[in-house]
């Protein structure tokens, strides 16, 4: 009697395909884009839609195309990357809302602190690449108050106002590919 082989699949993160990405406004008249290059997300099911997210950001990959605001954001006066080498998000829900919109909510942490926060996620849909590969993707977008994880350095302006807002807008384009075992 032959047994049943069975197959299990895993969705993989593509770097190649991803990012994540946040603004800023600076001195209350323009935003500031950065971004972290290097994170990774784990799902822990076969379901993206029913399985628990994690997602782990090597604070020392953000990068805001200066390297003067980079440091200064790297320090303690922000992320304090030598003493908090990572930041964390670990989705506690992700329901849908409408046809492809979900409200993505999780355990977000930044130098140790844990806040809740909601996300806003529209799924762009599943569809075979070139090469066969089955893939899935993401657009994320929400925001939080950078205070709230004690991210608070700032000057005031002379002429009223902030240098840095405290609302962060955050933002991810996210590709996962389907790899599949036996």
């Amino acid at each position: 009697m032959e047994s049943a082989t069975k197959i299990s699949s895993k969705w993989v993160l593509d770097p190649t395909h991803s990012e994540l990405t946040f603004k800023v406004k600076h001195m209350m008249i323009t935003n500031v884009k950065g971004e972290f290059k290097d994170f990774s997300i784990d799902i822990e099911g076969d379901d993206i839609f029913k399985s628990r997210i994690s997602v782990l950001i090597d604070a020392s990959s953000l990068n805001t195309n200066s390297e003067q605001r980079d440091t200064h954001l790297k320090s303690a006066d922000f992320f304090d990357v030598e003493n908090n080498k990572e930041l964390s998000f670990t989705s506690t829900s992700f329901k849908q809302t409408s046809d492809d919109d979900y409200e993505l909510k999780g355990i977000l942490n930044i130098k140790g602190i844990n806040k809740e926060i909601t996300l806003t996620s529209e799924f762009g849909g599943i569809s075979k690449d070139p090469w066969g590969n089955e893939k899935a993707g993401f657009s994320i977008s929400g925001k939080i108050n950078r205070k709230d994880w004690g991210l608070n350095w700032n000057a005031a302006l002379e002429t009223g106002g902030v240098l840095v807002s405290e609302e962060v807008k955050i933002s991810a384009e996210i590709q996962f590919v389907k790899h599949s075992k036996i």
